[in-house]
């Protein structure tokens, strides 16, 4: 059973569409398996709503967000807001039953490996304690390579186990200035992590056969 958590370095990296390829991509690679794929929580209006679109009627995948807020801030600010409790509780179980119950298990955090998600907890906190293996998503623009470094070094301060980088392309012109913005061997040289693949940036982000193609590149030997 395999189990990953797709981190990023901020908001608004790409974390949501390299869920989504990668779930794609082992609907194709594993079409009898059943996945799991959770958000982990959300606040305000998105990514669980562009999962249903393109998953409802994918019978191999459970789609399941146990904690949400209308609000769209950090989860301790909305739940202040909206005089609520965070149920850290509730989110273990659900994703506990995923791990029980589905051959393979991806998890879309919120925000950064820095977001809080109560007031004592940050997601790469949240990665420690229950020990997922990281895919860490950073978007290509510039300052790139600063966010890459002072994310693995937070990363290595939380004791969270990255497993390696994706490069995001959120941008229409990323690609074209990719190896300025996010050369990789730096990258990797600088982090001692490895850059994993990149995530081209795609006009059609809701075609699952575009999506999956998106990762053919990527090495990800625990997926494939």
């Amino acid at each position: 059973m395999t189990v990953l958590l797709i981190a990023g370095t901020d908001t608004n990296v790409g974390k949501t569409i390299v869920t989504t390829a990668l779930v794609a991509s082992w609907l194709q690679s594993y079409p009898k398996k059943n996945i799991g794929l959770m958000k982990l929580m959300q606040t305000g209006i998105g990514d669980r709503q562009f999962y249903e679109q393109l998953f409802n009627d994918t019978p191999q995948v459970e789609i399941v967000t146990p904690i949400e807020f209308d609000t769209p801030v950090a989860p301790p600010v909305a739940a202040e807001r909206e005089k609520r409790e965070i149920d850290l509780g509730l989110v273990w179980q659900s994703f506990s039953r995923l791990t029980q119950s589905k051959d393979l298990v991806v998890v879309e955090a919120i925000g950064g490996l820095g977001t809080p998600i109560t007031h004592e907890l940050t997601v790469a906190d949240l990665a420690r304690d229950w020990r997922l293996p990281t895919l860490l998503v950073v978007p290509v623009k510039l300052g790139a390579i600063a966010q890459a470094v002072a994310n693995v070094m937070y990363a290595r301060y939380a004791q969270v186990k990255l497993m390696g980088i994706i490069l995001s392309c959120v941008g229409d012109d990323a690609e074209a200035q990719l190896e300025e913005w996010a050369p990789v061997d730096l990258i990797t040289s600088l982090t001692q992590i490895p850059v994993l693949g990149t995530l081209p940036h795609l006009n059609n982000i809701q075609n699952l056969e575009l999506l999956a193609r998106s990762t053919q590149d990527w090495y990800l030997p625990f997926s494939k």
